[in-house]
């Protein structure tokens, strides 16, 4: 199968947080970054702050859990707060995870869900990479 889609850019750094406005302040008023937004993601189980810097269009987003079974929240129990994932931009994620599929990643979810933003997402289980979370995201 040959691929048929492309990484456009590296589309943020997501840092699973037990408390997002504690966290906020080292990128806020320590290091002068902009928080942009604050979004709640249903289906995730999320609160996420986007953090930028001067750039705009680098970004963190904090990760903060609404439910104590949230894969958030499992996270941060087993592992501890810090870099939950890595978010690829994709110029369309259904080939992408035909692709995958192809090429015998496990994927979290076998079709995209709706994630931050409105995008289109899914994630490669760290299985497949070297122990990173990686997404897939997808403006719609």
């Amino acid at each position: 199968m040959k691929k048929k889609f492309k990484v456009l850019k590296i589309e943020h750094v997501a840092i699973a947080v037990k408390d997002i406005n504690k966290s906020k302040f080292i990128f806020e008023d320590v290091l002068g970054m902009d928080s942009f937004k604050k979004e709640i993601i249903e289906n995730e189980n999320v609160v996420v702050k986007k953090i930028t810097g001067n750039d705009k269009i680098s970004k963190i987003e904090l990760l903060e859990s609404t439910n104590p079974l949230s894969a958030v929240s499992k996270f941060i129990d087993k592992k501890g707060e810090g870099i939950h994932h890595i978010a690829l931009e994709v110029d369309n994620i259904f080939n992408a995870i035909d692709y995958l599929k192809f090429r015998n990643c496990k994927l979290i979810y076998k079709e995209p869900k709706i994630g931050a933003d409105n995008k289109l997402i899914t994630f490669i289980h760290p299985s497949s990479l070297p122990g990173i979370l990686l997404e897939l995201c997808q403006k719609q």
